[in-house]
């Protein structure tokens, strides 16, 4: 049987990997997919370029559309990155009936509900799970092998430079900017590092997880979103002593009252599994259930890891090309028309509990102050922390975790706290997750 034809847009980090991979094992590819996977044609911004790194025997152009009208190619694989034109060359691949891989994870947190239907539609595949965790085949898990599974929440470390910031802050107790310039050197951390310490990269993966996890559509927008640039090493060092880590979670929670979307920095107790994933790599524990709490943990980047995720979906796509299309499994797990309109609710419905740092005047009933206003909100604490004053300096820090609450409610009572002429500035609150199989 003649190989299955690809075209490849981007030969960057991930398409490089992918073509290596292809060819170093293309015999046990073709004995899972049952026919051979063959890239024949490649559409990169700069053809030298491509040509001198190695990759001369392949057909090289900058004429993407071309690739994507090859009636000889049935997939395109879409390593391009960013909205556009990345959008338009999925949607018109579609329109000509190829199947489509893509790891581009902002595209189909943000147009993949579009997507998904046009490839309906159009009776083709779009394989995307090198868009999440990298070689993690997180995508896979939530969408065949929890399916006889309620999936009650999700919490993942799905931002590798997110966590080498903070295992590097608490390990070696630096501060954030000095991490932030060492994973820029490192290669781990763009120029412009707001996506990634932001948050926004891990929303966009979230939106994905979240969508496959509770079968509610892409909701990117609806994602609250905060970022690690305003942790200090302070506040790591603090939570260590109360037997805590801080890593940077997205967060995703179904109840009887809607669907959390989040991603903040976290308090995880020491002793579980996901606060021990250090540097790059990534880590997502689900609760579902039937299983109870699973974690799958790898690369969440790399050539090679993401190309491990891209080419399983280049078999997947080639072992159902003779497939009935209604009996394909869904792109978003559920159904198209069983998709759920549960609400997402604002953070300010969310209930968590809370880790607290202000920095308050060292005279006796400051302290006092504080709790009351805390006990005036119906918020309890379970533990305090006072430390000693900084010499020069007439504040003492004062550290707190409180039991669950509204954050709606922690919202007023923080705002009455900082009014207080005692305590100085803006108070820390680093939500805090138990993430335990309850």
């Amino acid at each position: 049987m003649n190989p299955v034809k690809v075209g490849l847009l981007g030969l960057g980090t991930v398409g490089r990997g992918t073509v290596t991979v292809l060819r170093r094992n293309a015999a046990e590819i073709t004995r899972r997919a049952g026919r051979g996977i063959q890239v024949s044609a490649v559409a990169v911004r700069d053809t030298a370029r491509a040509r001198s790194a190695g990759f001369e025997r392949l057909e090289i152009s900058d004429d993407a559309e071309r690739v994507v009208r090859d009636a000889e190619i049935s997939v395109v694989v879409e390593l391009m990155g960013g909205l556009e034109p990345a959008r338009t060359l999925v949607l018109n691949a579609i329109a000509h009936g190829k199947h489509v891989v893509t790891a581009n994870k902002a595209l189909i947190a943000l147009h993949g509900n579009e997507i998904f239907a046009a490839a309906q539609a159009q009776g083709v595949m779009v394989a995307f799970e090198a868009a999440v965790a990298g070689g993690i085949p997180i995508i896979k898990a939530i969408r065949e092998g929890l399916a006889a599974n309620r999936i009650e929440w999700l919490a993942g470390i799905i931002n590798g430079t997110g966590n080498f910031i903070m295992t590097e802050m608490r390990d070696k107790g630096r501060d954030f900017t000095d991490v932030l310039e060492e994973a820029q050197r490192l290669g781990y951390a763009e120029a412009d590092p707001t996506y990634d310490v932001e948050g926004i990269d891990a929303a966009h993966k979230l939106t994905i997880l979240a969508s496959l996890a509770f079968g509610v559509p892409l909701q990117f927008d609806r994602v609250y979103t905060e970022g690690i640039s305003h942790i200090t090493r302070a506040d790591v060092f603090y939570a260590e002593e109360l037997g805590y880590r801080i890593k940077h979670l997205g967060i995703a929670r179904r109840s009887a009252r809607g669907v959390e979307l989040r991603v903040h920095p976290t308090l995880v107790p020491q002793r579980r599994l996901i606060a021990n994933v250090e540097g790059v790599m990534n880590a997502v524990l689900i609760k579902a259930d039937a299983l109870g709490p699973t974690l799958y943990y790898g690369p969440g980047a790399g050539a090679e890891p993401t190309a491990s995720a891209v080419v399983a979906d280049l078999v997947d796509v080639v072992r159902t090309l003779t497939t009935d299309p209604g009996n394909r499994v869904p792109h978003l797990a559920f159904q198209s028309d069983a998709l759920s309109d549960d609400p997402v609710l604002p953070i300010s419905a969310v209930e968590t509990a809370y880790y607290l740092r202000l920095q308050a005047v060292d005279r006796p009933g400051v302290l006092a102050d504080v709790t009351r206003i805390l006990a005036d909100a119906d918020i309890s604490i379970e533990a305090i922390i006072q430390k000693e004053p900084t010499a020069g300096t007439p504040h003492v820090p004062i550290i707190m975790l409180t039991h669950r609450v509204l954050e709606s409610q922690m919202d007023k009572a923080l705002a009455r706290i900082e009014a207080l002429d005692t305590t100085q500035g803006k108070v820390t609150r680093i939500r805090l997750e138990m993430l335990n199989s309850a």
